[in-house]
């Protein structure tokens, strides 16, 4: 649960943060690799694995570090390390296979310490690898300073933004000056293009011909957008939870809020059938006591231990992050009743920042292998999540709206979003600012990571998902032609691996096995018992 930390980065913040921005981002360049003069010693390395230090991790856990250029488009004008971990295989490798948990922005070398458990089967072929990306956890992250949360903290954004909207964009071009200041020369070269240049850096370098891969999420991205740079290189690869390569991120907030609304109505229709809910027994009432909560929430913020307030905003973004697994269900009702009766928010706040601890930060190490150059875990910015989901999702969407057509298409999108959910409309509805007064990002993934030409690789969509909608992955498998194969998980919750034993199965069969499921097949609840 959460952590005591020196300042609680509330998920409202974080989304808001993600509507504040960049100076500089790097733009999508032709694919290179290991034959470029100037990218031979990068190809050349090898990991030298040791212990983990500074975080608290299992002891069969191995970290390492590779170094990779900062600039692809010129290798010789600096570098930067990226953190990598590893479960060993149980027997002799064939191979890895490398992880992207998603986010943008999550760090995958904590989330494979506390969730490898998942993975486990995976190790009878394989190491199992994953990594900080660039910009995130301890590869070189970026930040948008303490300052930052400040020159959002307002207990409603879509409301300063109908007040004033060029005060609160003035606001975001000020923050983005702070990102830039705070994150360092990483920041002109985040998001997925590079990402995946790293990534093949990264398959060489433990040792691998060909890239085996399973992405979650915003990992299925980087895993699209690898197959397009280097369909040579494409060994077997699954993509679980499936990203739009299309959609702006306006349409995505909208999408987003309808997935958190369904989530959100079978939440309740769940709770109402236990006589401890804290909205009643009634679906369509209880529905309607949540929407009055966050408003009064809004009206009345509470505090909270942290000394801040608690807003209905706070709470918005704490629902959401639990509503990503029906697991965290009970948890949530615990928190809600507590809230409601008592008053008490520390069960919400754990929601909104996350619900996890910031692995490592009460860890003394005392692992003996060279992290040299990378980031210890204490030295990770609060901010680092927020941050880097803003900058990689910027560099990556090219679409910039002027601040003429904000204030001009402001009611209709306000409506738009408020018709997705009346909930979390709202909450959603800062996307429309999140890469406003950037430069241009890349155009190759909307225009160019498309009828792929190489392996088969398998993509899981879960009907229920509140983030990533089960459209997504018919029209993604669509968009990357023959290649794709479709495996339907009917079923509800954020990505089908962890939480479905029928996926979980397909999806190791085909990694350990090269075994893939006829495409359209599907999974359901009931296979899983």
């Amino acid at each position: 649960m959460l952590g005591k930390l020196p300042k609680r980065p509330a998920l409202r913040h974080c989304a808001v943060i993600s509507a504040v921005g960049l100076t500089v981002l790097g733009l999508g360049l032709p694919a290179v690799d290991g034959d470029d003069p100037g990218l031979a010693r990068f190809y050349r390395q090898k990991v030298a694995w040791g212990k983990c230090q500074g975080m608290e991790a299992p002891k069969d856990l191995q970290c390492g570090k590779i170094t990779v250029p900062l600039d692809y488009a010129d290798p010789a004008a600096g570098t930067l390390d990226l953190a990598l971990a590893r479960y060993r295989a149980t027997g002799k490798a064939r191979g890895s296979v490398l992880l992207n948990f998603g986010g943008p922005g999550g760090a995958g070398v904590d989330q494979l310490a506390y969730g490898g458990k998942d993975f486990m089967g995976l190790t009878d072929e394989y190491d199992v690898v994953t990594f900080d990306p660039r910009g995130v956890g301890r590869s070189s992250p970026v930040s948008c300073g303490d300052g930052a949360e400040a020159t959002t903290d307002s207990s409603d954004d879509s409301a300063e933004l109908d007040a004033d909207p060029q005060a609160v964009l003035e606001e975001i071009r000020a923050t983005a000056a702070a990102c830039a200041e705070h994150s360092g020369p990483v920041l002109p070269h985040i998001g997925t293009v590079n990402a995946s240049r790293d990534l093949d850096v990264m398959r060489e370098a433990v040792g691998d011909k060909k890239l085996n891969y399973l992405g979650f999420s915003y990992g299925t991205r980087l895993g699209a957008v690898y197959a397009k740079q280097f369909p040579d290189k494409v060994g077997r690869m699954v993509l679980d939870g499936v990203d739009t390569l299309t959609e702006p991120l306006t349409e995505q907030g909208v999408a987003g809020a309808e997935g958190q609304q369904k989530a959100l109505d079978e939440f309740v229709d769940w709770c109402t059938e236990d006589i401890g809910c804290p909205f009643g027994q009634d679906p369509r009432t209880a529905r309607k006591e949540v929407e009055r909560l966050v408003e009064s929430l809004d009206e009345d913020p509470v505090p909270t231990d942290f000394g801040d307030e608690f807003t209905g905003q706070d709470l918005v973004g704490a629902i959401g992050q639990a509503l990503y697994s029906e697991d965290l269900w009970p948890s949530l009702q615990r928190a809600l009743t507590s809230l409601v009766e008592d008053g008490d928010t520390s069960g919400v706040v754990g929601f909104a920042s996350g619900g996890l601890t910031v692995p490592g930060r009460n860890g003394d190490g005392d692992g003996d292998g060279d992290h040299s150059g990378l980031v210890d875990t204490e030295d990770v910015p609060l901010d680092n999540l927020p941050a880097a989901l803003m900058a990689i999702n910027c560099a990556d969407d090219p679409d910039r709206p002027s601040a003429k057509d904000i204030t001009r298409n402001l009611d209709r999108l306000r409506a738009e979003y408020e018709r997705a959910s009346p909930v979390f409309g709202r909450y959603r509805l800062t996307e429309v600012l999140m890469c406003y007064g950037r430069p241009k990002g890349t155009d190759f993934i909307r225009e160019k990571v498309k009828d792929l030409d190489g392996p088969k690789m398998l993509l899981v969509g879960t009907r229920g998902d509140p983030a990533t909608p089960y459209r997504w992955t018919v029209q993604t498998a669509r968009r990357l032609g023959s290649s794709a194969v479709v495996l339907d998980n009917r079923d509800g919750g954020h990505t089908g691996y962890a939480s479905s034993k029928c996926v979980h199965e397909k999806v190791d069969a085909f990694l350990l096995y090269g075994s893939l499921p006829p495409s359209g097949s599907s999974c359901g609840p009931a296979q899983d018992d």
